[in-house]
């Protein structure tokens, strides 16, 4: 349970990084640009993936380019839902992205749909209804539409998981994969920061690419400390699954509510406890 610990720490600690970074005038793209630098440096270093699947004639480079561009685009969206949303909700629905997933699971890779699985669906969606009503008061008044980038991102992690499940389906292995779409990931910002730069809409800036340097240790650190939970409970992927989603919701509710004030109402909080539920049923049903 440590390494899943740590993953959950650095998952919610990311939201939080993003939630200051608007406080501290940071701007988020650069932010974004430098992490999957420090990322795959990360991945490369600590895991060494294989990378001979790359080259092979059916490498599913078409899914690892659309991966490419959707996971930092997710990210600003994601940037953009934490500061107008708060981390509380936007942390639900980043984790309730896998009712999206699983539906795609059912409808497109044949995966079988137990009763459970499907209570959890239904329950989930009713949470994500519950998170999305907005709070009441001027300071939420002042930043209009957080239900929209709150949507943004329940649909846009779906549309990660689901590229990913196509990448498996390849044979290639998954860090390898996680590895080349943060390299080409990287290689695209830069030259959009670039772009910025010299047509004058952002100047780049060493702040941004030390918080970037930052964020780009608390995403890789997530990503490893999850494969190390997985490759220490070998037999318990579920529990794994279960609690890397839940502690997050948890642990980004205490964050939000008690470090940030977000406001929260009686929905919101009872769609909370429905994601719980609902997480729980979908890793555990049989």
């Amino acid at each position: 349970m440590f390494y899943l610990s740590l993953a959950v720490i650095c998952s919610v600690l990311v939201s939080v990084l993003l939630k200051l970074a608007g406080r501290r005038q940071l701007d988020v793209a650069q932010m974004v640009t430098w992490n999957y630098l420090v990322a795959a440096t990360m991945t490369t270093v600590v895991l060494q993936p294989p990378l001979d699947a790359l080259r092979a004639p059916h490498a599913p480079w078409v899914s690892l380019l659309a991966l490419a561009v959707v996971l930092p685009s997710i990210f600003l969206v994601l940037g953009r839902a934490v500061a107008v949303a708060g981390i509380v909700r936007s942390d639900v629905a980043q984790r309730l992205s896998l009712l999206l997933s699983l539906a795609a699971a059912f409808l497109f890779f044949g995966q079988s749909a137990s009763t459970w699985k499907l209570v959890g669906l239904g329950l989930g969606l009713l949470a994500m209804v519950a998170i999305s009503l907005r709070p009441r008061g001027p300071a939420v008044a002042a930043s209009p539409g957080g239900w929209g980038w709150l949507l943004g991102v329940w649909a846009g992690f779906a549309v990660v998981d689901v590229l990913l499940k196509q990448v498996a389906l390849s044979g290639t292995p998954s860090m390898a994969a996680v590895l080349a779409s943060f390299s080409v990931a990287f290689v695209l910002m830069l030259a959009l920061q670039l772009w910025r730069h010299f047509s004058g809409r952002s100047r780049l800036a060493w702040r941004n690419l030390g918080a970037g340097a930052l964020l780009g240790l608390l995403n890789g650190g997530n990503i490893l400390f999850y494969v190390h939970a997985h490759q220490s409970m070998p037999d318990s992927p579920a529990t794994v699954f279960a609690g890397m989603n839940i502690g997050v919701v948890v642990l980004g509710a205490l964050v939000g509510v008690f470090a940030f004030g977000e406001a929260t109402t009686r929905w919101n909080r009872a769609g909370l406890a429905l994601a719980v539920l609902a997480i729980g049923l979908i890793a555990w049903g049989k």
